[in-house]
C-alpha cells in the first residue's frame, strides 16, 4: 500500500507545494527540453542532473516531462531534419569529429540526426516556454493550491492532518 501512496503523496506535494511562479515555469521549460530529447543517453542524463540542481519544481518537469516524450515522436521527422543539416555542414565537420574523439562525448549520441536536432529544438523552445507559462502560473497555481487542500485526501497525502492531531495531543 505504502508503495503507491508515497509516489502520489511526492507528486501532489510537489505540484501543490509552496513554490513560486517562476519555479513551475522552470521547471516546465526543463521538461519540454527533456521530454523533447531521446532517453537512453548521456545528454539525456547531464539534462536531468542540470534539472535535479536548478530550483525549478520536480513535479511539474516531471509531468512536462511525461507529456513530452509521448509527443516527441511526432516531432522526429523536424528533429531528423535539423539535425542532418547540422551534422552535414561543411563548416562543422571538424567540430562533429572533434567532439565523438573526446572521452564520453560518443555516449551523448550528437552523431545521431535525431538526438542533435530534438536537443536543439528544445533548446530553442527553453525560453519561450519559460516566459509563456509564468503568465499561467501566476493566474493558476494559487487557486489549485486552495482547491487541491479543500479535499480530505489532499490533506491526508500531504500529512497536514496528522500534523494536526500530532500537534493536538501534544498540547493537552
Amino acid at each position: 500500500m505504502f508503495l503507491i501512496v508515497r509516489p502520489i503523496r511526492l507528486a501532489l506535494k510537489a505540484l501543490i507545494a509552496e513554490s513560486t511562479p517562476r519555479q513551475l515555469a522552470l521547471g516546465f521549460a526543463f521538461g519540454v527540453l527533456i521530454g523533447l530529447v531521446p532517453k537512453g543517453n548521456l545528454l539525456a542524463l547531464v539534462l536531468g542532473v542540470v534539472l535535479a540542481a536548478s530550483r525549478a519544481n520536480l513535479g511539474v518537469a516531471a509531468g512536462t516531462i511525461l507529456a513530452f516524450s509521448f509527443l516527441s515522436p511526432y516531432f522526429d521527422g523536424v528533429s531528423d531534419a535539423v539535425g542532418g543539416w547540422l551534422l552535414s555542414r561543411p563548416a562543422l565537420q571538424h567540430m562533429w569529429t572533434e567532439l565523438y574523439n573526446m572521452p564520453l562525448m560518443p555516449w551523448t549520441s550528437f552523431y545521431n540526426s535525431i538526438v542533435l536536432g530534438s536537443f536543439v529544438i528544445g533548446l530553442v523552445l527553453l525560453y519561450p516556454a519559460y516566459r509563456l507559462s509564468i503568465p499561467m502560473f501566476e493566474k493558476y497555481s494559487a487557486r489549485l493550491t486552495v482547491w487541491a487542500k479543500k479535499f480530505w485526501l489532499t490533506r491526508v497525502l500531504l500529512g497536514v492532518e496528522w500534523a494536526d492531531r500530532l500537534g493536538t495531543t501534544r498540547s493537552v
